[in-house]
């Protein structure tokens, strides 16, 4: 995308002045093509890694971006061959030969060396591994016996994340295209939520959607699940017929330029109603997601708004009749993991775990409540995340001896079993941080009871 090539300066000036380096060398590798076992010369869909697609603004199996403090940027393309010419239509990008990235290195021998993006066959170590990457390597060049940084490669990948985080114009716009075609493919599934319609289908008519309304790509494999199904967190569609009185899970986003949306709704069976347990589920969910919204602003730690919003959904559960005693006690003892066993959220943009994990220093949280959670970060404007607390009945968890045994009065197991095929109910938006009130990207998707079943 041209536009995205050309943002690639500016974003390589903040990087280089967010680094700071003197004399050590930075590799950032896009990735080479990935053959299919057993599938001849056919390879998986291609995308960049996304530390080099930043930077570069484009996706090119094979090539490098190369930085030297002492003389700027250098952009290494692999040179297509004749056969690529014919069977792939593929022309030659601009940039120095990736043939010539090992004398380039070797001029700079001595000198400190981080890689970023995918590993680099040329710098792998050891003479069986020098053998191997020599045969991988597209354009011929001997590798080098050389090391890279371990300690300052994660240095430079921290400083890279904080730089990406804040998103710019240009990127809000990609994920608000993506976000029109998301809703486009939700508006149509909504009309076939009827008994006798399968899980596939309703995944075929979504995405068909998606790329109608201008979707590159799906952002992630798509999730649909009918009733029990729709327990589990990343589950893949089948041929199963939706009955009545069911419900229905879909968890899914179109791609536009390498830009995500992520998108949850659940659903009764179309024409129908909810059971007066799945509405009042429902709604502890939606209460419990409009409330975390709300607290995504500026300056407001992360950790923050997972944690409370385990408190409230606990205290809603304990309210519905499921969990017994006292929120604070039962998130203490992780009762409430049994039927929200994930975090909160995460950021999303270019793909759809863009940019999470946790500031230099900080690590996985130990404490009860906080474990599920692998995003430790204070908000700041610019940042755009996922919210999207879930109430699930795991028969994973439920059949469990050691939940049975640790929650035994935690837990009101005669309704738990009772409600075992209900499935789950996951609500996920969109929300971008601002220095105001945050904007929910995703609010034209319907999940309000009142708007979502009309």
């Amino acid at each position: 995308m041209i536009e995205l090539e050309r943002c690639a300066p500016r974003r390589r000036e903040r990087t280089a002045a967010a680094w700071n380096l003197s004399s050590e060398i930075v590799l950032i590798s896009a990735g080479d093509r990935l053959t299919i076992p057993g599938r001849g010369d056919q390879t998986y869909p291609y995308q960049a890694h996304s530390e080099y697609f930043y930077l570069a603004g484009r996706d090119l199996p094979g090539a490098v971006l190369a930085f030297d403090p002492q003389e700027g940027w250098t952009d290494f393309v692999p040179e297509v061959t004749q056969k690529a010419r014919v069977w792939t239509g593929e022309t030659q990008a601009e940039g120095t030969p990736r043939s010539q990235l090992t004398g380039w290195l070797a001029e700079r021998e001595g000198r400190p060396i981080a890689v970023l993006g995918s590993p680099l066959p040329e710098l792998e170590a050891g003479e069986d591994k020098d053998r191997e990457s020599q045969d991988r390597e597209p354009d011929g060049g001997k590798p080098l016996a050389v090391d890279a940084d371990t300690e300052l490669r994660e240095h430079l990948h921290h400083q890279l994340l904080a730089v990406r985080r804040p998103k710019e114009p240009l990127e809000l716009e990609l994920m608000r295209r993506a976000e029109r075609a998301t809703a486009a493919g939700f508006a149509r599934v909504r009309e076939l939520l009827r008994p006798g319609v399968s899980e596939r289908r309703v995944q075929i008519e979504i995405e068909a959607e998606f790329f109608r309304h201008g979707g590159h790509t799906t952002a992630y494999d798509t999730i649909v699940g009918f009733g029990s199904n729709a327990a589990v967190l990343h589950f893949s569609p089948t041929e199963r017929a939706l009955q009545d009185g069911e419900l229905i899970l879909i968890d899914a986003g179109a791609e536009v330029h390498g830009y995500a949306c992520d998108v949850t709704r659940t659903y009764p069976c179309h024409g129908g109603t909810f059971s007066p347990e799945q509405r009042d589920l429902y709604d502890v969910v939606l209460a419990t997601q409009e409330r975390a919204i709300a607290r995504c602003r500026q300056g407001v730690e992360f950790t923050e708004i997972h944690l409370t919003a385990v408190y409230e959904l606990t205290r809603g559960l304990v309210d519905f009749g499921l969990l017994r005693g006292a929120p604070d006690s039962l998130v203490e003892q992780e009762a409430h993991e049994l039927f929200f066993p994930h975090g909160i959220g995460h950021m999303v943009g270019l793909g759809v775990r863009d940019c999470s994990g946790a500031l230099p220093g900080r690590k996985q949280s130990k404490r009860p409540g906080l474990r599920k959670l692998k995003m430790n970060l204070p908000l700041d404007a610019g940042f755009v995340v996922t919210i999207e607390p879930g109430v699930y009945l795991v028969p994973a968890l439920l059949d469990d001896p050691d939940n049975r045994r640790k929650h035994r009065h935690n837990i009101a197991w005669d309704l738990a079993d009772r409600l075992r095929d209900l499935g789950g109910i996951r609500i996920e938006d969109n929300v971008l941080v601002t220095d105001g009130e945050p904007e929910v990207l995703t609010a034209d998707i319907p999940k309000r009871l009142d708007e979502a079943l009309s």
